[in-house]
């Protein structure tokens, strides 16, 4: 059997409390989370982190994992699964890379082709979606090279530096994943 985790230069993992401190700096950084989520660039707490942590082991309708570097082990970001909705095989997907000076290498991509194999074969998801701030052209390019169509758009959803930008909503079908691979 194959370890559908563990790719070329990445695995995905647990989390661990160690990770804490680094994850608990990349929600710091307002240009991060402006990428990463569509909510406000509050800044997180250390206690605030843990919470967050908490939530996702806690629930059955998400799950994260960490994105750590096989050679070193090294956290460099955050993967996994919102919003489930097992009767109908629904998952939202997220995805952040926080460590900036791996940005840009193929890691993020490298990821969410694990998380896509992941969840249509060993979870059985029949589709998975997610959402883009528009203005996020990297993680766009991101989505449609690994197979996500852009199904929509919720207009004008997100208010940044006096401007509107509309929220692009993406998805893929395991079959679209099965006719890919």
């Amino acid at each position: 059997m194959r370890n559908m985790l563990i790719g070329k230069n990445i695995k995905l993992d647990s989390l661990i409390e160690d990770d804490i401190d680094i994850m608990t700096k990349w929600f710091n950084d307002v240009e991060f989370m402006r990428y990463y989520d569509m909510v406000p660039a509050i800044p997180k707490s250390k206690k605030d982190m843990i919470k967050l942590l908490e939530y996702y082991e806690t629930s059955e309708e998400r799950f994260i994992f960490a994105i750590r570097m096989l050679d070193s082990n090294n956290l460099i970001g955050v993967a996994g699964f919102d919003e489930i909705l097992w009767t109908n095989g629904v998952a939202t997907t997220f995805i952040g890379i926080g460590d900036k000076t791996i940005r840009g290498k193929g890691y993020g991509k490298e990821a969410m082709e694990l998380l896509l194999d992941f969840g249509f074969n060993e979870l059985n998801f029949h589709r998975i979606q997610l959402n883009v701030i528009e203005y996020n052209k990297t993680a766009i390019a991101l989505y449609e090279s690994v197979g996500f169509k852009r199904e929509g758009a919720y207009r004008e959803f997100i208010f940044r530096d006096g401007n509107r930008y509309d929220l692009l909503l993406y998805g893929m079908l395991k079959q679209e994943h099965a006719n890919k691979s």
